[in-house]
């Protein structure tokens, strides 16, 4: 049986490690509100924005825009989305466990760069064979802003125009509630107007618009707007995901660190009363044989 001073080095060991597990969930559960309002507030826009998207393609009937074009899939960029830190259960391990699998399940691809998101994603990816694309971002997930997926989303749409990619796809943790983060994949380029995330499909029944001035220029500017939007509603899906997990990871952590310290106090009392009982012994047997 350990020692007494050993089991009381054990128990300060597990108290701060609970005092740690549960400021952290405390931190994550502020930063989830924050986090959670901003998805909520952007899932009606992005339902918005492909109803307009929905009509207008369909009143500008066969027009070639370049976001637009499908080709065949060779050379293909996958966006990983993971987060900056750890402690949050499996919501990095799954992000790349989803990733994996696209990759294998599509021999066909011949040239395959990711462009991680977050610093876990990185950490990663920079262990395995695939190449990167010229810039990643790491440390985004602190200070998140629509300038974030603005700048991925110009040089996603300048290489796959320029031909020099047939196709963008994405891999991230979806934001369900607190306790639920589903991985969700979605090819974002070229564009066909179906959410990142799990939401209703675009109207195309919807009101009539009068377009000015014309069908085909409101498409034309329309189409980057809707892939900055669905890129920067990926993070923010991210970012609330994220949240979720290390909240219940780190809640689940400080009940199990109290069981241990319920465990360890019980083992440390009945130490403590072994050795006194024995001391009592002792100090009777001594007075016994001085008789």
């Amino acid at each position: 049986m350990a020692s007494l001073i050993d089991i009381r080095r054990r128990l300060r060991s597990v108290k701060s490690t609970q005092q740690i597990t549960k400021a952290m969930k405390m931190v994550a559960a502020a930063k989830l509100r924050r986090a959670q309002d901003r998805v909520i507030g952007a899932r009606p826009y992005a339902k918005l924005l492909g109803n307009v998207l929905a009509s207008v393609t369909a009143h500008a009937g066969e027009v070639k825009q370049p976001l637009l074009n499908v080709r065949e899939e060779k050379r293909v960029v996958v966006v990983v989305v993971a987060g900056d830190r750890g402690l949050c259960g499996a919501f990095n391990t799954n992000v790349h466990r989803a990733t994996t699998h696209l990759l294998a399940t599509h021999p066909g691809w011949t040239e395959v760069r990711i462009l991680p998101v977050g610093k876990k994603a990185v950490d990663f990816w920079k262990r395995r064979k695939y190449p990167f694309t010229e810039k990643t971002y790491s440390g985004i997930f602190d200070k998140l802003s629509y300038e974030n997926a603005r700048e991925i989303a110009a040089s996603l749409s300048e290489e796959f125009v320029a031909e020099r990619i047939d196709a963008v796809y994405v891999v991230v943790n979806e934001f369900r509630s607190v306790l639920s983060q589903v991985v969700h994949t979605a090819r974002i380029l070229p564009l066909s107007f179906e959410p990142v995330a799990a939401a209703p499909k675009p109207d195309v029944s919807g009101p009539e618009y009068i377009f000015e001035p014309d069908a085909k220029t409101i498409l034309a500017r329309l189409l980057p707007r809707y892939l900055e939007f669905t890129i920067y509603r990926a993070l923010a899906e991210s970012a609330a995901a994220e949240m979720g997990a290390r909240m219940t990871a780190m809640g689940a952590a400080t009940k199990n660190a109290g069981e241990m310290i319920d465990k360890l106090t019980l083992t440390y009392n009945r130490a403590r009363q072994a050795r006194i009982t024995k001391e009592l012994i002792e100090i009777v047997s001594g007075a016994a044989a001085l008789e």
